[in-house]
């Protein structure tokens, strides 16, 4: 009895760790990232802590907008391990994103990561869509300082509605939350999916599946 009630704790235990864990947490200070090891990990090898400096854990620039003059009329500006090496084995990061008037962040997912969302400036309409079968669309309209949280792994979107430029600031439980934009994901992969898969996927004709693959 005594072995059985060690052997359920044990698997309870082991339960719950898998079900808090994410990212590994840090055994040391910090890991600044070292992409010119040759070494391959789940993250980025650790560069010798001695040759750390204040560089390594710091971006300039998030002030500036970013350039929304392309065709869904935003722009994405990353501040994870890629741009501050510091943050590697952290599990965190952010993003400004900047939007035009109706500009668009398409529907995407970050696969490693929830994102909670602040709004700076405008107003911007933001959802995310459960799992099937239920698939709801869970939406609202949000203003300067309202907040949103976009689950991990689930597809979400945002749209700028005001008659303005809009700003927004996302934190990220990853270092490198990753992002998969659906569209490009289905209509751009390399090499393409078969034409006629997507057409039954999409119950379409593959004429308007070729249209679509060629935008990509």
């Amino acid at each position: 009895m005594a072995n059985q009630i060690l052997l359920f704790a044990l698997l309870a235990a082991a339960t719950f760790a898998i079900a808090i864990a994410f990212e590994p947490s840090p055994l040391q200070d910090f890991c600044v990232a070292d992409p010119a090891s040759p070494a391959r990990v789940n993250g980025l090898v650790c560069l010798d802590p001695k040759l750390a400096t204040a560089e390594h854990f710091s971006f300039k620039g998030l002030h500036l907008p970013g350039n929304t003059s392309n065709p869904v009329g935003s722009k994405v500006t990353p501040v994870n391990v890629v741009q501050i090496p510091g943050l590697n084995t952290l599990g965190v990061s952010l993003a400004r994103i900047d939007y035009a008037p109706y500009g668009v962040v398409p529907p995407h997912t970050h696969p490693r990561a929830t994102e909670i969302l602040t709004v700076l400036e405008g107003s911007l309409y933001v959802g995310f869509v459960t799992s099937n079968p239920n698939n709801t669309l869970i939406s609202t309209v949000l203003n300067k300082g309202d907040v949103f949280v976009f689950p991990v792994g689930l597809v979400h979107f945002q749209k700028s509605v005001g008659y303005g430029n809009a700003v927004s600031i996302s934190a990220l439980s990853s270092q490198n939350p990753g992002v998969n934009t659906i569209a490009n994901v289905v209509f751009g992969s390399k090499p393409s999916i078969e034409s006629d898969v997507l057409a039954k996927a999409f119950q379409v004709d593959k004429s308007i599946i070729s249209r679509l693959q060629s935008q990509f």
